[in-house]
């Protein structure tokens, strides 16, 4: 028996089908396993980078969703009542309720990314003053000095690896624009996604309108701006992430911004106002750390996952990757006032 056998095998539901690959993750595993009416369920073999703990809270937040009216993939519970069970190796998998729907990897039109802003306004506002204390506490989650230090750090002590000179050509440059970074760690927190990347957002095949937000290990309470400068550099970046050039498409920009404006009724027109600072704050800020940290692990080819079907190596993979958010930052952050206007006028103030 294999472990995905085994694993289904721990789910009365499970046992005996057969778990096919899906999506395009590189972090968590993913399988989809077809059950005989017809109904599928999400198996996932979770990163180690997730504690067990990640589960509870997965489970707190898409209770309080699913009773708020929106739609939500569900943990199902295995036959000795757990969140997750353990593979012979000690390994965690969950299974979860499939949600039909189509993840892109990037934005193909302007009214995507409006109601992909709406859609996360609206998951925003079912958790908006809820009570609740998250177990499982990523450490470092959005430290940007500390990404930054990890790739100093790669670039004075391999400089053997093959890949040295680009990475190093990129870092320099990239460490100095750091510098002018704004202070977004002070600013309060709120419930939030925390990986908003077009990828793990669902929409309906037919009506292209927004179903629900998938992936959840990395729900917690984090500033605004960082949970959406997440979500419009990947939203607004239509080349994608396998490329060594990206801009901000301001079309897409002020589209996702006036979709998050509309699912976000009854916000102040101070909210607002602030929404447009840290959205575009937040977007350079992030699009600099996701390249510091890409870059750094080019060198040390420890954590991100690759598509060994077009790269030799986790390093070449990750290279080309944060060369193109380092693009993407240059640009959000030599635009940085007429993005803030852009998104001053997409949010009405």
């Amino acid at each position: 028996m294999n472990e995905l056998e085994y694993v289904c095998s721990r789910y009365a539901t499970l046992a005996h089908r057969r778990a096919l690959p899906l999506g395009t993750g590189l972090i968590n595993d993913t399988f989809a396993v077809e059950l005989g009416d017809g109904r599928k369920v999400v198996l996932q073999r979770v990163h180690k980078i997730f504690g067990p703990t990640v589960h509870d809270d997965i489970e707190a937040v898409t209770a309080r969703i699913e009773a708020q009216g929106m739609i939500t993939p569900r943990l199902i519970r295995a036959d000795d009542g757990g969140l997750y069970v353990r593979d012979r190796e000690a390994r965690v998998w969950r299974a979860m309720t499939f949600v039909d729907g189509v993840a892109l990897d990037k934005a193909d039109s302007p009214a995507r990314v409006r109601e992909a802003g709406s859609l996360v306004a609206r998951w925003h506002r079912c958790l908006h003053g809820w009570s609740y204390e998250y177990a499982h506490v990523r450490a470092g989650a959005h430290d940007t000095q500390r990404h930054l230090n990890v790739l100093r750090d790669a670039v004075a002590t391999r400089r053997d690896h093959r890949l040295y000179d680009a990475v190093a050509g990129a870092a320099e440059p990239l460490l100095r624009a750091a510098e002018g970074l704004p202070s977004l760690a002070a600013l309060p927190p709120v419930h939030a996604h925390g990986d908003l990347k077009l990828s793990n957002l669902l929409f309906d095949s037919n009506t292209g309108a927004g179903i629900c937000l998938i992936d959840l290990d990395t729900v917690a309470k984090m500033p605004w701006a960082f949970e959406m400068g997440d979500a419009l550099r990947s939203w607004c970046n239509p080349a994608g992430e396998d490329v060594t050039e990206a801009s901000v498409d301001r079309a897409l920009f002020r589209a996702a911004l006036e979709g998050y404006g509309a699912g976000a009724e009854g916000a102040s027109r101070e909210e607002r106002e602030a929404w447009a600072e840290q959205a575009t704050d937040g977007l350079g800020t992030i699009a600099l750390e996701l390249a510091a940290r890409f870059l750094g692990d080019a060198l040390i080819e420890g954590y991100f996952g690759y598509n060994a079907q077009r790269y030799p190596a986790r390093g070449e993979h990750n290279l080309v990757r944060g060369l193109g958010q380092w693009s993407l930052a240059r640009d959000a952050l030599a635009n940085r006032d007429a993005l803030v206007s852009e998104a001053r006028r997409a949010l009405g103030v």
